[in-house]
């Protein structure tokens, strides 16, 4: 077949060539064409390796054909975006012919046409104010951190144009933002599977697809289903409610500090929570990743400050008595109570969980990362394959509030 293909090739122009390799339709996949309709919102959910960046990027490759433009380019940072969106094996760069390739400059890409693109960090939201867009390629939004407010504030500007469209493409998490798009009228859902790519590698077939085919992350990850909830979890998301009238009787902020202080060190997780009642409700996260230790302890005294706590319930398993002189650094006046993990983490977290089960725990609004994060909580300790900093500082602010019952409810602890 091989050198059926080379004669073949062999007796055509290299321009005409060029035009095949680059014919784009030739060569998609189904699920890779935009869908017919009138619709606003293409969500395009996939597997790993499932071909939705080549999808989003020939979308944006046919949108400057028509002249369409300017365009927004997402990703979760700058970094991201341009590593994957743009120069990406499957980018843009590297699926325009190299007659329309754009020059890219600063965030900006600029096509021989005249249409531009622009690179926007969706951790950054308020970025998004100014700029106005015909069109928009959101990449990967189901990791994006602060995924709605961005999501809304891309829509403020998708304004010109006759017919604003929107390309998301991720693999399906179940965030605040994937369910609204696909509950939205104006949205249309292709997905695919992993497998349904024939050029990736056997070695990756074999390995991955074998050992996670039919697990729940296989089954987000690779097979591009939307998992409400892992069934192994602690916690449900039909477990979160918001609160009633009850008075808070008492307040604290929990602090689960990471070893140390770099961008690659685990988040410090914060979170503030009060009694109300025989239950208690969550009341902020206020969880920090890759700061110094000034920084997280700055962050944990002003929320003790900014709902009137009782104290600050602090783990000492890593840092120790450090960990008391931090705080004491930035507020000496701040009461402190150290604890001590003795059990893993999910034999503490069991009976939280329990309370939530019986009803007895609600959230304020906008804890969408807290609780993605108690959901995605396993029996190994870790969420997603990460620490679960801020379920930890949850798990010791109840325990304080709720589970303790024997101990003083006093200030100046």
């Amino acid at each position: 077949m091989r050198s059926v293909l080379l004669d073949w090739a062999a007796g055509i122009e290299d321009s005409e060539l060029c035009d095949i390799a680059f014919n784009w339709p030739v060569w998609a996949m189904p699920h890779q064409l935009p869908p017919a309709g009138d619709w606003t919102t293409w969500l395009l959910l996939g597997g790993r390796g499932a071909g939705k960046t080549r999808a989003g990027a020939e979308w944006v490759r046919m949108l400057v054909d028509q002249g369409i433009g300017p365009i927004a380019l997402v990703g979760e940072t700058m970094t991201e975006a341009e590593a994957v969106m743009v120069r990406g094996e499957s980018g843009i760069l590297r699926v325009c012919p190299p007659d329309n390739r754009p020059k890219f400059s600063g965030n900006v890409l600029s096509w021989p046409n005249g249409v531009e693109a622009h690179v926007l960090p969706a951790s950054e939201p308020e970025r998004f104010r100014g700029p106005q867009f015909a069109a928009a390629w959101c990449d990967e939004t189901g990791k994006w951190k602060k995924a709605e407010a961005a999501f809304d504030m891309l829509q403020f500007g998708l304004r010109l144009g006759t017919r604003p469209r929107q390309l998301v493409t991720t693999t399906p998490r179940s965030t605040k933002l994937t369910k609204r798009l696909m509950a939205d009228k104006q949205t249309v859902i292709t997905s695919a599977e992993t497998k349904v790519n024939k050029h990736l590698a056997d070695a990756f077939m074999a390995a991955v697809v074998a050992r996670y085919k039919d697990s729940v992350l296989g089954r987000q990850e690779l097979d591009g289903e939307m998992i409400e909830d892992r069934p192994d979890a602690l916690w449900q998301r039909r477990m979160f409610h918001p609160p009633g009238d009850a008075a808070m009787e008492r307040i604290v902020v929990a602090v689960d500090p990471p070893v140390t202080g770099t961008e690659r060190s685990d988040a410090c997780g914060i979170v503030v929570a009060g009694r109300a009642g025989e239950g208690a409700v969550v009341l902020e996260d206020a969880t920090l990743r890759g700061v110094r230790p000034d920084m997280w302890a700055a962050r944990a005294v002003a929320a003790f400050h900014a709902h009137e706590a009782d104290c600050i319930v602090v783990e000492v398993n890593q840092g120790g008595d450090l960990v008391r002189q931090v705080l004491a650094q930035v507020d000496g006046a701040v009461p402190v109570r150290t604890v001590r993990a003795s059990r893993g983490k999910w034999v503490r977290a069991e009976p939280v969980a329990a309370l939530y089960a019986r009803g007895l725990v609600s959230h304020v609004s906008g804890l969408t990362a807290l609780e993605d994060e108690l959901c995605a909580f396993g029996p190994d300790g870790k969420a997603e394959g990460h620490s679960p900093d801020r379920v930890d500082a949850l798990v010791w602010a109840l325990t304080e509030l709720v589970l303790n019952e024997t101990r003083p409810r006093v200030r100046g602890l």
